[in-house]
């Protein structure tokens, strides 16, 4: 693992990138949220993955990766803000200039398919990155003032403090947690297991969310992290939004309730659910890397420092 290294925090007037290096999107709607940025006091480019169509890839792999590394090398991009997720992103991890990236530490901003870009970027450019809305998410019917403020902590380094103010907590395992916080979408920490980017929990604070997935699935995917030993190693756990994760194909189910109960309270790690953190509304920012506490006895997720410099 990398010594930790901080993005600096952005300026007024900044130009950030955008880049689809999972699924394109569609560029009205891609300019219809950049708006959102551009009020916020930000300069935006989009990338040329955007629109490019290689079935439900935003261009071939080496298109992606190379646009990914070409915005990390641009002087004059000082940050970089993933469109959306969809599916593609495991596919350019070892396409990717770690060094570079590392050379040129920027905010990297995303979630959902983009949780695999973080865990290869943590592990081998030691950069802190964001788990945060997307560009799409600002074109949300339900967007809140909360999820574009995020964006706004870019400007105004603040530190993440989360507690019952922003939703109801609610604890699994009695304790308190300190560690660096790591995690994101349990689909894609899962496909990490057994590649050279599989995510290390050990001595951190794991964070899980999904969307659109069934009991059964989920069920096998929390399987494979225990006993790849991810629950064991982890200082604490945060379940955060399973987004319309309930029973279709298997009508008879066990509820995420109860698969809860048989993966994460085993563990006997400090664990808290109800984190709006994921595919919901408000999804809260979330800096990947950087030292935390949570307390159950608080209700309480407090980083120590912020997640850029300056």
């Amino acid at each position: 693992m990398k010594t930790l290294v901080k993005p600096p925090k952005l300026l007024p007037g900044d130009l950030v990138g955008i880049t689809a290096p999972a699924s394109w999107v569609d560029r009205d709607q891609a300019a219809a949220a950049a708006a959102y940025l551009e009020r916020l006091g930000f300069r935006v480019r989009f990338g040329q993955t955007l629109t490019k169509q290689y079935g439900y890839l935003a261009g071939s792999d080496e298109e992606r990766a190379g646009e990914l590394n070409a915005m990390f090398a641009d002087p004059e991009i000082k940050a970089i803000v993933c469109a959306r997720g969809g599916y593609g992103t495991g596919r350019i991890a070892d396409l990717l200039d770690y060094g570079l990236i590392r050379a040129n530490p920027k905010v990297f901003w995303g979630y959902s398919d983009i949780t695999f870009l973080h865990a290869a970027i943590g592990r081998f450019a030691g950069l802190v990155t964001f788990h945060g809305p997307m560009l799409v998410d600002l074109t949300r019917e339900d967007l809140l003032p909360v999820t574009v403020q995020n964006f706004e902590t870019l400007l105004r380094p603040s530190v993440l403090r989360y507690t019952e103010d922003i939703t109801p907590l609610r604890t699994l395992v009695e304790g308190e947690a300190y560690g660096p916080l790591t995690g994101g979408n349990l689909t894609l920490l899962a496909s990490t297991m057994g590649t050279p980017y599989e995510l290390d929990t050990a001595g951190k604070i794991l964070f899980l969310e999904d969307i659109d997935e069934e009991p059964y699935r989920i069920d096998r995917m929390l399987n494979q992290l225990r006993q790849a030993g991810k629950f064991a190693d982890a200082a604490g756990i945060m379940v955060c939004d399973f987004h319309n994760c309930e029973p279709n194909k298997r009508k008879v189910s066990l509820t995420l309730e109860q698969l809860l109960q048989e993966y994460i309270v085993p563990a006997g790690k400090p664990a808290l659910s109800g984190f709006k953190i994921g595919h919901c509304s408000p999804n809260i920012a979330v800096p990947l890397g950087i030292e935390a506490r949570m307390s159950t006895a608080e209700k309480l997720l407090e980083c120590v420092e912020p997640g850029v410099e300056g």
